[in-house]
């Protein structure tokens, strides 16, 4: 492991959390936090209290505590300076057991492996369409996040939640505006994710009613949660307040997965070639790419719900807890030098979707997009290649899902 220098060290110390990343790489001082206090107590950025866990064994120890909660109602959870919703928080990834179970069952199944296998052909059309449409283009070099990433998971997703064929470029628009925020390079990034919330909120409320008006729902996930409304199991809101989570969980992830796996694969020519020569190293290299990248790197906030000892620390009850998956994936004592990239690694202890009840699970039908994508992309395109240096590209520094604003590619 590198270690950070002492300057840069004292500079991310001292200032509240979260610290901004250089690139794709976790800040500087994660790698001294694990070597000197693994578990640090610091200021956020709300100015709450939080620990901060940067080791892989002590991550997915915690991560599997029942002890340490994610209801965002319990006094100690922070958001992180993210704006907190009005009323109760009837996000499914916000909460615990039962509340939680009940969305994990209704949901879960439609991600079930089987099922997800199902769906390959119907993805593998959209995603040759879509490379169709971009070798189209007469203009060179094109955003591979816009014209690429971005639409191939929000389509998926409006399948499975069962949004009309006519609502899709809509659909897709919204997605793509709510994922704005925070973008330095789009001046109203801020007005314009917000004002996209709103319309997808109500698009979804409408799409919902519409659902709860029918005698027989239908099988996607809105009809799913149509029928549980019935059934008195949840209410209105929450299934509006989910729909609008699965979007942005399931979208945003891959598509930004998409772009920086593509980046990091064109930036590694000579693994590249050995994975298009040898396809049976793809899968394992996507669960190297889903490590050293780590898209969600601060995932859901946790807060201790009584006094938890780990690693001769003892966390208070009722602080906050911030497993920091990204730093376990580059923990050098579970990984032997996590810093490089290696498909030969196929790490699938990773955590970049977490770990215990609240991992994702939308995760297989995140590896089989990407093995399509990946696999059709690579070989429709085979001199594809970056249309900028690589310390150009515009990193999401600024967002806790890692991603690049745009990936400008040319062949």
């Amino acid at each position: 492991m590198t270690s950070p220098t002492a300057s840069a060290e004292a500079a991310e110390l001292q200032q509240p959390f979260p610290w901004p990343r250089p690139a794709i790489d976790p800040p500087a001082a994660y790698g001294w936090l694990r070597e000197n206090a693994p578990i640090r107590r610091v200021e956020l950025v709300d100015g709450q209290p939080g620990w901060l866990i940067t080791r892989y064994d002590d991550v997915r120890e915690l991560l599997a505590d029942p002890r340490v909660s994610s209801d965002a109602s319990i006094p100690g959870y922070s958001l992180l300076g993210a704006p907190r919703p009005p009323g109760k928080d009837l996000s499914f990834l916000r909460s615990d057991p039962p509340y939680h179970t009940v969305f994990r069952r209704m949901l879960g199944k439609h991600f079930a492996m089987k099922r997800v296998q199902a769906m390959r052909p119907r993805i593998q059309d959209l995603v040759d369409e879509t490379i169709d449409r971009l070798l189209a283009r007469q203009e060179r070099p094109v955003d591979l996040v816009e014209h690429f990433a971005l639409p191939i998971p929000s389509t998926v997703l409006s399948w499975l939640l069962g949004v009309p064929p006519e609502d899709r470029s809509f659909f897709n628009k919204a997605s793509e505006d709510l994922l704005a925020r925070g973008n330095p390079d789009i001046p109203d990034s801020e007005e314009r994710s917000a004002a996209a919330r709103i319309e997808m909120m109500q698009y979804i409320a409408k799409l919902s009613d519409e659902r709860l008006a029918l005698d027989e729902p239908g099988d996607d996930m809105l009809g799913d949660m149509a029928k549980a409304v019935k059934a008195g199991t949840i209410s209105r809101e929450a299934m509006i307040n989910s729909g609008v989570t699965l979007l942005v969980a399931g979208h945003e992830t891959t598509a930004n997965m998409t772009a920086l796996g593509t980046a990091i694969l064109l930036q590694h020519p000579d693994q590249l070639a050995e994975m298009k020569a040898t396809p049976e190293l793809r899968a394992g290299a996507i669960e190297e790419l889903l490590r050293f990248l780590t898209i969600v790197h601060l995932i859901v906030v946790r807060v201790a719900k009584e006094d938890i000892e780990i690693a001769g620390q003892v966390i208070p009850k009722g602080e906050a807890i911030i497993p920091l998956n990204f730093s376990a994936n580059r923990d050098d004592a579970h990984y032997s030098d996590p810093d490089t990239f290696d498909i030969h690694r196929a790490p699938r202890d990773h955590l970049a979707f977490g770990f215990g009840i609240h991992q994702c699970m939308g995760q297989p039908l995140a590896r089989l997009e990407l093995d399509i994508i990946f696999e059709t992309l690579f070989r429709r395109i085979p001199d594809l290649h970056l249309a900028t240096e690589a310390e150009n590209l515009p990193y999401k520094t600024y967002a806790p899902i890692n991603g690049l604003t745009g990936l400008p590619v040319t062949w």
